[in-house]
Parts: C-alpha cells; sequence; structure tokens
C-alpha cells in the first residue's frame, strides 16, 4: 500500500501501540484539527455533509489549479465529537498539501491499517471511510473542472 509520507507516518504511530493507546493517540489528534477559515465560517451552507458519521463533520476540498494541483482540506466538527474530529485530523494531516493524483492514489480502506477496528465500532469506521470517498469526489470534480476543453 502506498502512502503519502505524512499519512503513511500516521499509520505507523497507531499500528506501533496497542488499541488502548490507539484510541488516546486518536483522541489527541482531535485537539489538531485546524480551525476554519472564515470563507467556511458557515459549514452548513458553504461545506458538504459527511452523512455516515455519528456526528455533524463538513468538510470542503480546495485544489489549487496550478502545477501538482495541491489539494487543501478543509473540516468542520463539533468539539464534542473528538472521535470524528480525530478522523478528520487524520485526513488532514495525511492528505492536505498533497498533489491531487497522490490524493487519489490513498487505498479506500487504508483506515484499516490504522487498527482503530478494535477501539472504535464499524459504524464510526465507515465514517472515516465516507470522509475519504468525499475528499477523492470533490479532488476529481476540481480537477475536471480545471481542465480546459480540448
Amino acid at each position: 500500500m502506498s502512502l503519502p509520507e505524512a499519512l503513511q507516518e500516521l499509520v505507523d504511530d497507531f499500528s506501533g501501540v496497542g488499541p488502548k493507546d490507539r484510541l488516546q493517540l486518536l483522541l489527541e489528534l482531535s485537539q489538531e484539527l485546524p480551525e476554519l477559515p472564515e470563507r467556511y465560517a458557515d459549514a452548513a451552507e458553504t461545506m458538504e455533509q459527511v452523512h455516515e458519521c455519528q456526528s455533524p463533520l463538513f468538510l470542503a476540498v480546495e485544489v489549487e489549479p496550478a502545477g501538482d494541483q495541491l489539494v487543501h482540506l478543509f473540516f468542520s466538527a463539533p468539539p464534542e465529537a473528538p472521535t470524528t474530529r480525530g478522523f478528520a485530523a487524520i485526513m488532514h494531516i495525511g492528505l492536505d498539501g498533497q498533489p491531487a493524483q497522490t490524493v487519489l492514489e490513498v487505498p479506500d480502506a487504508f483506515y484499516t491499517a490504522l487498527g482503530l477496528g478494535q477501539a472504535v465500532s464499524p459504524l464510526r469506521l465507515r465514517g472515516m471511510a465516507a470522509m475519504l470517498a468525499r475528499i477523492k469526489n470533490q479532488v476529481r470534480r476540481a480537477v475536471a473542472g480545471q481542465q480546459s476543453p480540448a
């Protein structure tokens, strides 16, 4: 499985500790989720909701139009939803600033390598899978919209 370096480091961090410590690591990461820029202040109207998440989670993807088409991710999740925020932080740390093609090549089930199946419910893991699917869909739409007609 080929992952961007930052995402691989997170996978290594998680797989290097036991199940209880994985949950603690996830909760610590939840505190690292960056605040939203002002342009996304009204998340419900300006961002896409990930309905599969058990807590309200909204995301937005921006893709730079030139060069490697770097991806920038923005997430909104309530502070009282640390698991959801932790999943979003993993996506942000692992994928933000990566080229669009690199993001699109991340295996859909990469999150299984985090070993969180013993720490959180399958329903929560489906939320993480849905986050990645929505990120990829937004990246595809952005890249397609940037390509000039032949």
